[in-house]
C-alpha cells in the first residue's frame, strides 16, 4: 500500500505528515487565484450558453468537469511544495542499542535465529547501516542486564540472562547527551524482564526530545509452545513436610491435550501431576504435591516434557531453591482442664522428630502438669509471665482456657507473640474457649480470625454435632490434605465421623480464610471448623471443635488409619513453618546470574523481638570453594532494625550466607540463607515479541516502530523525523503522477459524457 501511495504522490506518507505545504509560484498567490477564478467563470459561462439538445443538467455536469480540470491545472501552476526539515548529513549522532540477551537465539521466524537480523542489518557494508552512516555518525551499544559500548556487532555473544530496557535507554541518553543527537534505535524482541519501571526513562527521553525508533524481532505468538511460566514455592520447609506447589502452565497450539508436570529433587522424581490443557490457548494453574525428605538447600526442578513441534524448549522447566530444615519446632500447649485432646495430640505427633510439644495442663487451682519440658525450671510458675520466656517458643496452642486464667498483660503478650515475634497461634475449641471463655473485649479478641457470636449471650449448655467438609480453599491447602490427591482428600472428609463443638462462631473477619466448615442440628448454617488469618508477622489458626480425637478412636475408624496423625502433623507444621528468627535474611531471589549484584537485607531484633538500630552487622558469605569472606551491613534508616548491603558473588554455584549481629554484649546469628549463582533461563520465558511495549516506547518519545519487513526506510525516516542539527528541504508536488492522472480522467470524463449524450 505504501508503494502505491509513493508512486502516485512521489513521496512516502511520512514526508507529507512531517512537511508543510507552501506554494512557490512566481506571481503573487492572490493574482494567480484571481486569474484561475476568471478562467473557471468563463468556462462555466461558455457551457451555460450551449443550446441545442443540451439540458440544464448536461450543462451543469460539463461545466463542473471543465472547472475541475482547470482547477487541477491551476494547482500545478501554483507550484505546490512540501517544506521538510531534515537533519544535516554527518552533523548528528544516532545511538544504536542492540539486544544481546539469550532470547535473541530463539529461532521463530525461519531457519535462522533472531540474532541473524543484526548481522544482516548492521554489519559493515549492509544496506541499512550504509544508509545510516551516509546521514549520521553511529554509536553502538549492547544491552542485556547492563548496557555498554559496542565496537561491532561481531562482538555480540547473545548470552545475557536479563533484558533491561530502562537502564539501557538511560545509559545511551546520558552518554550521548553532549552531542547533537537525532535519536536512538533499539533492536530487540522487547521481552523486558527487569524490575525497574520504564516510565521514568521515557519521561527523561521526552524532556530531552530524543525520539526512539524500535525494531521488533520475533513472533508475537508462537504456533506451538509450552511454558512453565510461574512456580510458587516456599523458601523453606521442615524435613518430611508435604509441599503443595502452585504452577502456571502456558500453552499455544496444544489445546485439549494432556501433559504431565514432573518434580525432581537432584535428578530423583518426587512428584508428578497430569493436567489437561484448556482450549483457546489459555494458561492453566496446576498444583503438584511432593514431600521434602532430604535436609539442606535443595534444588527442585519442575518441568513439562517437550512436545512435538515446540519452538522453544528452554521454557519447559524451572528450578527453585527450597531450604529443607531438620530442626525441632518447640510448641507450647496450654490446656485449662484435663481432656482427651492432650493425650491424643501428643500421640499423633510422637514420631515426628521435628515437632516438640511442651504441655502445660491445669489440673487444679494453681496446679499444673508439665510434659516434655527441657528443664525442671521451665514453666514451673505456670504460663509464661515475660516476653522473653514466651518468645522462646515458636508456636502456642490455647486449649479450653478461660480468659480470666490469663492476666491482661499475658493476653497482650500472646497478641505480641503473634504480631511482633511472628509466632504461630492455634486456638482450640472447648467449654472455656472463644466467647464462651469470656474473651470478648479482651486483647485477644482482635487476634481471632472470626467474630465472636455475642448475639445470644454466653450459653454454657450449647452443644452441636457437626459434619466436617472442606471449603474451596481447603480442598487444596497443605493443612487439610488427608488423601493422596485432592479428590481423595475431599472424599475422605465425607467418610469421617462427626465432631462436636461447644462454641458458636460468628462471621469470618476480612482477610481470614476458612478451610473446613461444619453443619449440624442447632446451627443456623455452616460455621468455620478450621480458619486462619495473618496477624502482623505471624499466623493465627482456629479449630473450634473439642474432640478431634474422634478421628482416631471412633469405631468406624480402622486401627491402621493415619488420618488423625496426618492432620495434626500438617496443622502444627504449617502453623510454625514461617516463624522468624531474631535475624531474618531477605534476598530478592534465590538465583542470580554470574556477575549480577545481590541486594542483601537483614532485619535484626533483640531477645524480645524488638527492632535494634545500633547493632554491628556482618554477613559471612561462603562460596562453593569454601573461602568465606565478610560483607558489612549498614542500617538502612528506612525502617527500624533493617540493615542492608550490596555485593557481587565471586563464583558460580551455591553460596551460603550467615549474618551475625552484635549489640552490647549480645551476639546472635541468623539461620543460613542461600543464593544460587547460575545462568538464568529467564530470557526464554515470555520471549515472544512484545509489540505493544515497543510501540509504546516509540509513540511516547516521538519515534516509530519497525519490523524487519519495514526497517529499510528507517534511515530516511530518521533523517526526516530526527532531532539535532537540521536544514530545510523543498519537495515539488506539481509533477505528482496523481495530478496528471486526475487531469486526464477529468478530460476523458468530459469527452465521454458528451459522446454519450450526443453532444460531441
Amino acid at each position: 500500500m505504501q508503494s502505491i501511495f509513493e508512486f502516485l504522490f512521489k513521496y512516502r506518507p511520512l514526508v507529507f505528515s512531517e512537511g508543510r505545504l507552501v506554494f512557490a509560484a512566481p506571481l503573487p498567490l492572490l493574482t494567480l487565484l484571481a486569474v484561475a477564478a476568471i478562467v473557471g467563470a468563463v468556462a462555466a459561462w461558455t457551457y451555460a450558453r450551449v443550446g441545442g439538445r443540451a439540458t440544464s443538467r448536461d450543462r451543469t455536469v460539463l461545466a463542473s468537469l471543465r472547472v475541475a480540470a482547470l482547477a487541477v491545472l491551476a494547482f500545478c501552476l501554483l507550484r505546490p511544495t512540501l517544506v521538510v526539515s531534515t537533519v544535516v548529513p554527518q552533523q548528528n549522532f544516532v545511538g544504536v542499542l542492540i539486544d544481546d540477551s539469550q532470547s535473541m537465539r530463539v529461532t521463530d521466524g525461519g531457519p535462522e535465529p533472531r540474532s541473524a537480523f543484526v548481522q544482516t542489518a548492521f554489519d559493515p557494508g549492509s544496506p541499512l547501516r550504509t544508509a545510516l552512516e551516509e546521514r549520521f555518525q553511529l554509536r553502538m551499544f549492547r544491552f542485556s542486564a547492563n548496557a555498554e559500548r559496542l565496537v561491532e556487532p561481531a562482538d555480540l555473544t547473545w548470552s545475557g540472562s536479563r533484558t533491561r530496557l530502562a537502564p539501557a535507554l538511560d545509559r545511551a541518553r546520558e552518554e550521548l547527551a553532549p552531542v547533537p543527537l537525532s535519536g536512538l534505535i533499539v533492536v530487540t524482541d522487547g521481552a523486558d524482564n527487569a524490575n525497574s519501571a520504564l516510565t521514568e526513562s521515557l519521561l527523561a527521553l521526552q524532556a530531552a526530545q530524543i525520539p526512539v525508533y524500535t525494531v521488533g524481532l520475533g513472533r508475537e505468538r508462537y504456533d506451538k509452545d509450552l511454558e512453565l511460566s510461574r512456580v510458587s514455592t516456599p523458601r523453606s520447609s521442615l524435613k518430611g513436610a508435604s509441599l503443595g506447589v502452585d504452577l502456571l502452565v502456558g500453552q499455544s497450539g496444544f489445546s485439549g491435550e494432556k501433559v504431565t508436570v514432573v518434580v525432581e529433587d537432584e535428578g530423583r522424581i518426587v512428584g508428578s501431576q497430569e493436567v489437561e490443557l484448556p482450549g483457546g490457548g489459555e494458561p492453566v494453574p496446576v498444583r503438584v504435591r511432593f514431600t521434602a525428605d532430604e535436609p539442606g538447600a535443595r534444588r527442585f526442578k519442575f518441568r513439562v516434557p517437550a512436545q512435538p513441534g515446540e519452538l522453544v524448549l528452554e521454557n519447559n522447566e524451572q528450578e527453585a531453591l527450597i531450604v529443607v530444615e531438620d530442626r525441632k519446632e518447640k510448641i507450647l500447649y496450654f490446656e485449662g482442664e484435663p481432656r482427651y485432646e492432650v493425650a491424643f495430640t501428643r500421640r499423633a505427633i510422637a514420631d515426628d522428630e521435628n515437632l516438640q510439644l511442651v504441655v502445660l495442663q491445669r489440673t487444679a487451682e494453681n496446679k499444673y502438669l508439665r510434659l516434655a519440658v527441657d528443664s525442671a525450671e521451665e514453666l514451673v510458675g505456670g504460663f509464661p509471665t515475660t516476653r522473653d520466656e514466651l518468645f522462646t517458643y515458636r508456636g502456642l496452642i490455647l486449649g479450653s482456657v478461660e480468659a480470666s486464667a490469663l492476666t491482661g498483660e499475658q493476653q497482650r503478650m500472646i497478641a505480641d507473640f503473634v504480631s511482633e515475634r511472628g509466632g504461630g497461634l492455634l486456638l482450640l475449641g472447648g467449654r472455656k474457649s472463644f466467647f464462651e471463655g469470656g474473651y470478648a473485649g479482651t486483647p485477644l479478641e482482635d487476634v481471632f480470625p472470626f467474630e465472636l457470636d455475642t448475639s445470644r449471650g454466653i450459653d454454657t449448655t450449647f452443644f452441636a454435632q457437626i459434619k466436617i467438609e472442606p471449603t474451596r480453599a481447603g480442598v487444596a491447602h497443605a493443612i487439610t490434605q488427608i488423601g493422596a490427591t485432592e479428590q481423595e482428600s475431599a472424599q475422605r472428609y465425607g467418610e469421617l465421623p462427626e465432631l462436636s463443638t461447644f462454641n458458636r462462631i460468628g462471621d469470618l473477619k476480612p482477610g481470614a480464610t476458612a478451610l473446613l466448615t461444619g453443619a449440624g442440628p442447632g446451627l443456623t448454617g455452616d460455621q468455620p471448623a478450621l480458619a486462619y488469618q495473618r496477624y502482623g508477622r505471624g499466623v493465627v489458626v482456629a479449630l473450634p471443635v473439642q474432640d478431634m480425637w474422634m478421628w482416631q478412636m471412633h469405631h468406624d475408624i480402622p486401627l491402621e488409619d493415619r488420618t488423625h496423625e496426618t492432620f495434626w502433623k500438617q496443622l502444627l507444621r504449617w502453623t510454625v513453618n514461617s516463624v522468624p528468627e531474631q535475624i531474618v535474611v531477605a534476598l530478592p531471589s534465590d538465583r542470580v546470574a554470574p556477575g549480577e549484584a545481590v541486594r542483601l537485607i537483614a532485619g535484626v531484633d533483640d531477645e524480645s523481638y524488638l527492632a535494634v538500630n545500633n547493632s554491628h552487622v556482618v554477613a559471612h558469605v561462603t562460596p562453593p570453594s569454601g573461602a568465606t569472606y565478610d560483607v558489612q551491613l549498614e542500617w538502612t534508616i528506612e525502617q527500624d532494625g533493617e540493615y542492608g548491603t550490596t555485593f557481587t558473588p565471586s563464583e558460580s554455584g551455591l553460596h551460603t550466607i550467615v549474618v551475625d549481629a552484635e549489640h552490647g554484649e549480645n551476639k546472635v546469628s541468623s539461620k543460613p540463607a542461600y543464593i544460587d549463582v547460575t545462568e538464568s533461563r529467564a530470557e526464554y520465558f515470555g520471549s515472544q515479541m512484545n509489540r505493544s511495549l515497543l510501540e509504546r516506547i516509540a509513540k511516547e518519545t516521538g519515534g516509530r516502530f519497525y519490523t524487519p519487513a519495514s526497517v529499510a526506510s528507517l534511515a530516511e525516516d530518521l533523517s526526516i523525523t530526527g532531532k539535532g542539527s537540521t536544514i530545510i528541504e523543498e519537495h515539488d508536488l506539481w509533477d505528482m503522477p496523481v495530478l496528471l492522472l486526475l487531469l486526464l480522467l477529468l478530460i476523458a470524463a468530459e469527452w465521454g459524457y458528451r459522446r454519450r449524450r450526443g453532444l460531441a
